[in-house]
């Protein structure tokens, strides 16, 4: 059964003009004829150069504007290029992307996403926390204890898990065009679920998105895993085409 509350989040990356909205207007004026859009959340995580016109150019549309990631520190001090929650949320963003594997890669430790979790929360961002395994753990069967690691390192109190979208993105399907089998992404969604409720001792129905490489042909099999919530997708949201044909096929 489809989902019908669903978040489709567009990471964009490195990617974005000022002029570059206009992708994201003509997915708006394809929702705005589709007319069914209830439940419907559609986000765009943009470069941070792109907040605050692309949140004054989209705010009459479904469109919800997010940055790609925040800076650990909370107040004011000698940390060059960094920018913090408060200063995004300024900006414009509603949502902030932390824990996203290229910058796991970059340096980002569970002690350094735990504390721009705790910054983003207080600075009342939505927060879309990644998490997932390399092919190395996947192929070592580690899958679920990475996981389960990566969660409670960084989520250090009950209280955060009403500001987090959590999405799954295995490292190893991000760019490379591969998915989980269904099978296999039930189990490991249905895990997550199921350890938060006992970790954190809540009967919250978190919400869950999946990512890595999901395009307009994985979307037709993805969407009958009734557990996800959502899909972050990277290279085919910045293609108005590609991002509307994720929908068309999700929701024909």
């Amino acid at each position: 059964m489809i989902n019908r509350n669903m978040f489709f989040v567009a990471n964009w990356k490195m990617f974005g003009r000022p002029a570059y909205y206009k992708i994201l207007e003509k997915v708006n004026k394809y929702i705005v004829r589709r007319k069914k859009n209830k439940g419907l959340n559609i986000i765009a995580c943009v470069p941070n150069t792109l907040l605050t016109l692309y949140s004054n150019k989209l705010k009459k549309t479904i469109i919800k504007i997010g940055a790609q990631n925040c800076s650990q520190f909370q107040n004011d001090g000698p940390y060059t290029g960094s920018v913090r929650g408060n200063m995004i949320k300024d900006a414009g963003a509603k949502y902030v992307i932390i824990g996203h594997s290229e910058n796991r890669k970059q340096g980002d430790t569970d002690k350094i996403i735990k504390n721009k979790i705790e910054s983003a929360f207080k600075s009342g961002l939505q927060i879309i926390f990644c998490f997932g395994e390399t092919l190395a753990e996947k192929n070592k069967k580690k899958t679920k204890k990475v996981i389960r690691n990566q969660i409670q390192r960084v989520i250090t109190n009950k209280k955060f898990l009403k500001k987090i979208l959590f999405a799954y993105e295995p490292v190893w399907s991000i760019g490379s065009n591969k998915i989980p089998k269904t099978i296999e992404l039930n189990d490991i969604i249905h895990d997550i679920r199921k350890f938060v409720k006992h970790r954190y001792r809540t009967n919250k129905k978190i919400k869950i998105l999946y990512g890595g490489s999901v395009n307009s042909s994985n979307i037709e099999k993805l969407k009958f895993i009734d557990q996800i919530n959502g899909y972050l997708v990277g290279g085919a949201s910045q293609s108005s085409k590609k991002f509307i044909d994720i929908l068309k096929n999700y929701y024909k």
